[in-house]
């Protein structure tokens, strides 16, 4: 499975990156193919090109902010998820983000 998204947290500095983190190391661990984009206190980092958006099976926003540039998630498979909980329970995030694909199937 091929996953991208985004975290963000209402200060941009730890729980920003200990999600990208949690859900990056436990999608590894499932062989998915995935990439979290941090929005934090310094911007933008790890940014999801246009192309990986496209190719992704779903989107994770695992925020509790407003991001930017979510437009370029319209239209598209998204699981949106608590910041908290993808750093506690990155298992459950990715578990309903199988859930959430496997129902479109």
């Amino acid at each position: 499975m091929k996953i991208v998204g985004v975290s963000a947290c209402p200060t941009g500095v730890a729980h920003t990156y200990m999600a990208q983190e949690a859900l990056e190391k436990e999608g590894k661990k499932r062989g998915y193919d995935i990439k979290i984009e941090t929005q934090g206190s310094i911007g933008i980092e790890n940014e999801v090109s246009e192309e990986e958006v496209e190719e992704a099976d779903v989107i994770i926003l695992a925020v509790s902010v407003f991001i930017e540039n979510e437009e370029r998630f319209e239209d598209r498979l998204v699981l949106n998820a608590d910041v908290n909980e993808a750093i506690s329970h990155p298992e459950k995030v990715l578990d309903a983000a199988e859930a959430l694909v496997n129902n479109q199937a």
